[in-house]
């Protein structure tokens, strides 16, 4: 059939099209049929009025929420976390051949000399976690963290590697963790997105947004980016002449417009901008009050180093815990500042000096609220550092072998520190951890098989963990 005969004399060829007709009509007797079985169970009006609503995972979750706190640009595992006195001895000699033979670095040559830890590190905790001197607040919380020593990647540069590390791919495109969450589990809050993002680096993150993006999945699951002072969300606010009653009855217009449009192509991108418009229509009211710190006990402001009205990592991570208050399942926060190339002694003194304190804080506020047990907290950036020099002799460049990440919470086991690496920290050796590894295994923790948490898109079946991944059991609970 010639459906563009039919165009010509101004038909739509969806009318005509066997092939139009089995495809759309397949769906919609099984939407029909669907739809039948949500009203028997009382299911339909709440998903015709928030598509996120809160769904069953595969099995009882432990965790029902995710922080993240991405510390993009690369942290040097070999400053903060894996102390190498063994190091220290080569500081300054070529290391040995056999180490970076088919060694690929980003920027400098595998036979650049060594360069030795930095700081001094000590034991804490009952557990006996050896730490950075650089993180003494996260030192008190020593037991109540798990630290994974033998993480590696695939990837070396940082757009790719911080990708790598959000969506389960080097290629842009796929959906974040964030919103693979938020397709598994829905969302608890109707007046805030389920997946809310913060940049408070010096800059944007290298992967930009491709990191919280939704890929292939529809895109309200892909995260809404917040500031940390004034409107979280610009343009929120009505302009000047438009009052409530009048905002009220243009959105429902449109509200009707977008419903018989969507109920003749059933595009769920429709769907998404009908909850858009809504979201954004109910955040007028919850958005405000979630953004005024001033409400907090001064011991907690003090708790985290929050200066009310002051935009800053502190600020995003106690409006972190607030929003997991709210509802929100996902909250994730991207401080862009960890990539010493040079000047890496005082950088580094820097970072943790603005982090540090918050990172601790948000432990102890969510264990004394009862909910640091079913909320997952997760800290790491992309890859690590090399333990040869960069930049004179005070700078580390990009390294995917080994680098060292800490979770807490939400069913991951406290007090211990998963994995080893030799002697330089340049090999992961011991209980190694791969990103795909460590996504199957943040999945469990939110009560799904990474196998069969699945969509469907062009023929092919994605998950995060793409083919691979296998579940870490030593760091659950």
């Amino acid at each position: 059939m010639n459906c563009q005969a039919h165009l010509y004399r101004g038909l739509d060829p969806k009318l005509l099209t066997r092939r139009w007709f089995f495809q759309q009509c397949g769906v919609g007797l099984g939407a029909i049929a669907l739809g039948q079985l949500f009203r028997q169970n009382g299911y339909a009006a709440s998903l015709e009025v928030n598509p996120l609503a809160p769904k069953n995972p595969h099995f009882a979750p432990r965790a029902k929420r995710v922080i993240y706190l991405f510390m993009a640009g690369a942290p040097s595992h070999l400053e903060l976390f894996d102390h190498k006195p063994e190091l220290a001895k080569w500081d300054g000699k070529v290391p040995p051949a056999e180490l970076v033979k088919g060694y690929r670095a980003a920027f400098i040559s595998p036979s650049a000399t060594l360069l030795g830890p930095k700081f001094k590190f000590a034991h804490h905790g009952r557990c006996g976690a050896e730490l950075s001197e650089l993180l003494p607040r996260l030192a008190e919380v020593a037991d109540d963290i798990a630290i994974v020593k033998s993480m590696h990647t695939d990837a070396f540069n940082h757009a790719p590697a911080q990708i790598f590390m959000n969506t389960g791919s080097v290629q842009f495109g796929r959906p974040s963790f964030g919103s693979w969450v938020t397709y598994g589990l829905g969302s608890e809050s109707t007046d805030l997105p389920a997946y809310v993002v913060f940049s408070t680096g010096s800059k944007g993150t290298s992967g930009g947004a491709s990191n919280w993006g939704s890929g292939f999945l529809p895109s309200l699951h892909q995260g809404t980016l917040f500031r940390s002072t004034g409107d979280p969300v610009l343009y929120l606010s009505n302009p000047k002449g438009v009052d409530p009653q009048m905002q009220r009855d243009s959105l429902d217009t449109i509200r009707k417009l977008n419903q018989k449009h969507l109920d003749v192509v059933g595009d769920p991108e429709i769907a998404t901008r009908i909850n858009s418009f809504e979201m954004a229509y109910r955040m007028q009211s919850s958005a405000p009050d979630l953004m005024d710190l001033s409400k907090e006990p001064k011991h907690i402001l003090e708790l985290y180093g929050v200066e009310p009205g002051k935009a800053n990592f502190a600020s995003a991570v106690l409006l972190s815990r607030r929003l997991i208050e709210r509802g929100v399942r996902f909250v994730q926060i991207f401080h862009e500042a960890w990539d010493q190339h040079g000047n890496l002694v005082a950088d580094l003194k820097k970072n943790c000096k603005n982090t540090d304190q918050a990172c601790a804080a948000l432990i102890k506020d969510l264990k004394q609220r009862g909910l640091l047990e079913d909320t997952l907290v997760i800290w790491g950036g992309e890859f690590g550092r090399t333990p040869m020099v960069q930049g004179g002799n005070d700078g580390r460049d990009h390294h995917p072998n080994c680098f060292t990440m800490w979770l807490a919470g939400g069913g991951v086991k406290p007090g211990i520190t998963l994995g080893e690496s030799d002697e330089f920290g340049f090999n992961a050796t011991t209980d190694k951890v791969h990103v795909h590894d460590l996504h199957a295994t943040l999945l469990h923790l939110l009560g799904f098989d990474h196998k069969k948490l699945i969509y469907r898109f062009q023929g092919r079946d994605f998950r995060l963990t793409d083919v691979h991944g296998e579940l870490v059991e030593k760091l659950l609970a």
